[in-house]
């Protein structure tokens, strides 16, 4: 009865009309132009099928070869959520618990980094502070040997405390998936993920990627956009953005995740793991936004969705899904933080059922008080990355890297911008009222100085 109940459930969902993408399409093409990206592949699937997939633009601007859907393109940080997928799966299988201290798993790590937990790492809250090197080596090797090289200092903060968004919590989380595994990351990822999910031109490995339909990296530098080289390649922080796959691998991973772990039928992946990974494990500061295991979630004009995008030198991408309407949006481009957008905006429109656009609302600006200009004024560190709030007259003064001080405009009690920037500043206090830690941009520094 629950099989014939189900069978009739999906039958409106597989009937439904394919919509007309030419809006969509052209959408691509002037947002190609608008942004100066040479190329974008994009997938979209629902209820189990691919019902539109297309390459745009050029896969290489000094050739012209057109883009086309079976090429690869590099990923970034939409990585993290097949990384997720490993380390979900590893712990339906018993061999980890998400919520025990590393250090139960991984021998060598310094004191405070053996007590953080896989769920810290997956989720962000680790602590651990925030970079992304492009060059490195470009050996199996490199993984476990860079990590064995941590110190606690890689620790910005107390592990549990705030969201912060960080690649090497990745890294260490990759490195959890191969130590688990046997086998080098790479080669379990291929075991767990690719091969399960019959992504069968998925690799980590750039010297396997050279050997398929390749769409070349691109980089802007005064105005230009041209193939970037060398092609930026760094084996230690692979599990946090170096995947290379094509949307029509993406999206069979997609269908899999959003189809209780099935692709037509065969059983690909744990059917629990899609839950795991798209459950709110932390929580944006003054945010209604969450994030689960390498997937952001939010509710998109009364839509529930989970996302990701990635930047990597030379790409960009997007995944965005709608578990309830089972609907997967997939967008690759060829040129560094590219990720279309408008584009996607359009796909969801087609495919969603979304409350209509609220209507644009300009910010209040508030009075900066006294009190304000104590509790937020002081030095905020993540890793190297370093901002400064001082107080001139009644002002508060915003400083980062050498830039002097920008005026700040307080829009609530916890959110901040600087004059003339779109950024927004979220100050998070301590019990007592003083700023503990400023958000922006998914990372947070955490007070190091008055």
């Amino acid at each position: 009865m629950i099989r014939a109940l189900a069978f009739f459930i999906s039958l409106p969902l597989l009937a439904q009309p394919t919509p007309d993408f030419s809006a969509l399409e052209q959408s691509a093409r002037d947002e190609l132009v608008r942004l100066n990206v040479p190329g974008a592949s994009i997938a979209i699937v629902r209820s189990g099928q691919v019902i539109f997939s297309k390459g745009f633009g050029t896969a290489n601007l000094e050739t012209g070869e057109p883009v086309r859907p079976e090429m690869l393109f590099r990923l970034g940080s939409t990585t993290k959520m097949l990384t997720a997928t490993a380390l979900a799966g590893l712990s339906l299988e018993g061999k980890l618990d998400l919520n025990a201290p590393i250090g139960k798993y991984l021998t060598g790590l310094p004191p405070k980094l053996s007590q953080v937990t896989a769920n810290q790492l997956l989720s962000h809250t680790a602590g651990i502070h925030d970079e992304a090197p492009m060059y490195g080596s470009h050996d199996d090797s490199a993984l476990g040997n860079g990590i064995r090289s941590w110190t606690d200092d890689w620790l910005f903060t107390a592990p549990g405390k705030i969201f912060s968004y960080s690649n090497p919590g990745y890294w260490l989380a990759g490195y959890l998936v191969e130590t688990l595994s046997g086998k080098p990351y790479a080669d379990a990822m291929e075991d767990r993920v690719f091969r399960p999910c019959s992504m069968t031109r998925t690799t980590l490995r750039p010297t396997t990627a050279m050997t398929w339909p390749l769409a070349q990296g691109h980089q802007e530098a005064g105005g230009k956009c041209m193939v970037a080289r060398p092609a930026a390649d760094n084996a230690a922080s692979w599990p946090a953005g170096s995947v290379f796959s094509s949307t029509g691998d993406l999206a069979r991973f997609v269908m899999a995740l959003l189809n209780d772990g099935q692709i037509e039928g065969k059983r690909t992946l744990d059917p629990k793991v899609f839950g795991i990974l798209s459950a709110p494990h932390a929580h944006y500061p003054d945010s209604p936004n969450s994030y689960g295991y390498g997937l952001d979630i939010s509710e998109l004009r009364g839509v529930h969705i989970v996302e990701h995008s990635g930047s990597r030198m030379g790409y960009g991408s997007h995944i965005r899904m709608a578990p309830e309407q089972r609907i997967g949006i997939i967008v690759l481009t060829n040129r560094t933080g590219a990720n279309l957008p408008a584009t996607v905006e359009k796909a969801s429109e087609l495919l969603l059922p979304l409350q209509p656009k609220p209507a644009a609302q300009s910010k209040a600006s508030l009075a900066i008080s006294a009190e304000d200009l104590g509790r937020h004024a002081g030095v905020y560190q993540n890793g190297d990355q370093r901002l400064e709030i001082v107080v001139e007259g009644s002002r508060l003064l915003l400083k980062r890297g050498r830039a002097t001080g920008t005026p700040m405009v307080k829009h609530s009690e916890a959110r901040y911008a600087v004059d003339g920037g779109a950024a927004e500043y979220v100050m998070v206090a301590r019990s007592v009222g003083q700023t503990e830690y400023v958000h922006s941009g998914s990372r947070s520094f955490a007070r190091v100085s008055q």
